[in-house]
């Protein structure tokens, strides 16, 4: 790992390891100490890294029991001597110059602060990085024969304009759709033509809002008949929807190049020595 890569992997580790240390929850008390957030990271992190609020309570319950575990163990080794153990005084040293560093990249990053100008600038220098492609809302039937879906188009026909219309397409999606969006009356959401396959998003876009197609579409999945609800055109995403991660990024750039800069300061004013192996 180059040193530049390794100076991002401490700062995000530093932000995973503190962030919110100051706002630990407590989840049990062990001979008058407390088990906190912090005293189960260890423990998820070995069963890779699981959300402790999603887990059953059964489970919660077992993490916790091994977390009040620990710490009777770190205490009867503590108790012991294991303080003045040769190993341990080595890895704590190396540990508390890791923890020294991690705490200064952080605050150094808590430091940096971006302006609006700068976002307006970035924004309005970068808009290519904030198209937004045309947009279709809708919903589909996906039946097995070309006979069927035409029968279903025939009762659309029927059905109207506007909301009756799309109340009878649910109704139908409900009742005849083989595809797994049928029990949600067919609905897809929002989408642009890459998500889609060809010939489904070719037909799609070509309709207005509240159309449906007339003739079946044919796709490797079946006959579909689609349905518009809403569509957006092409365009470029506003300031205020991407603001933050604008944000985000420049308070990363300038994180970089203030660390970068300072270990080049360093490094020229150290007695550096590199030794054959």
């Amino acid at each position: 790992m180059n040193f530049k890569k390794r100076l991002i992997s401490t700062a995000v580790a530093a932000v995973i390891a503190f962030g919110g240390a100051a706002y630990a929850k407590t989840y049990a008390e062990v001979n008058g100490q407390k088990i906190t957030d912090q005293d189960l990271k260890f423990i998820l992190h070995s069963l890779g890294g699981v959300d402790f609020s999603k887990l059953p309570k059964d489970r919660q319950k077992k993490i916790i029991d091994q977390a009040i575990e620990r710490k009777l163990l770190s205490d009867k080794a503590i108790k012991e001597g294991i303080e003045n153990d040769p190993v341990y005084k080595q890895t704590l040293e190396s540990i508390k110059r890791d923890l020294a560093l991690e705490i200064w990249m952080k605050k150094q990053y808590a430091g940096i602060t971006v302006t609006e100008k700068e976002v307006k600038d970035y924004y309005n220098k970068n808009k290519d990085k904030f198209k937004m492609p045309e947009l279709v809302k809708a919903r589909h039937i996906l039946v097995k024969s070309e006979k069927e879906a035409k029968e279903i188009i025939n009762e659309l026909k029927k059905a109207g304009k506007g909301k009756k219309l799309e109340e009878k397409f649910i109704e139908l999606a409900k009742k005849k759709s083989v595809g797994p969006s049928g029990k949600n009356g067919g609905e897809l959401g929002w989408f642009d033509r890459k998500q889609m396959v060809k010939e489904f998003s070719d037909a799609a876009f070509k309709l207005k809002k509240g159309e449906f197609t007339t003739k079946p579409v044919k796709t490797q999945f079946g006959y579909h008949i689609i349905y518009v609800e809403d569509k957006k055109p092409a365009g470029i995403m506003p300031l205020d929807k991407v603001e933050n991660s604008i944000i985000a990024q420049l308070k990363l750039n300038k994180f970089k190049e203030k660390v970068q800069k300072t270990a080049k300061e360093l490094r020229s004013k150290a007695k550096i020595k590199y030794l054959n192996k």
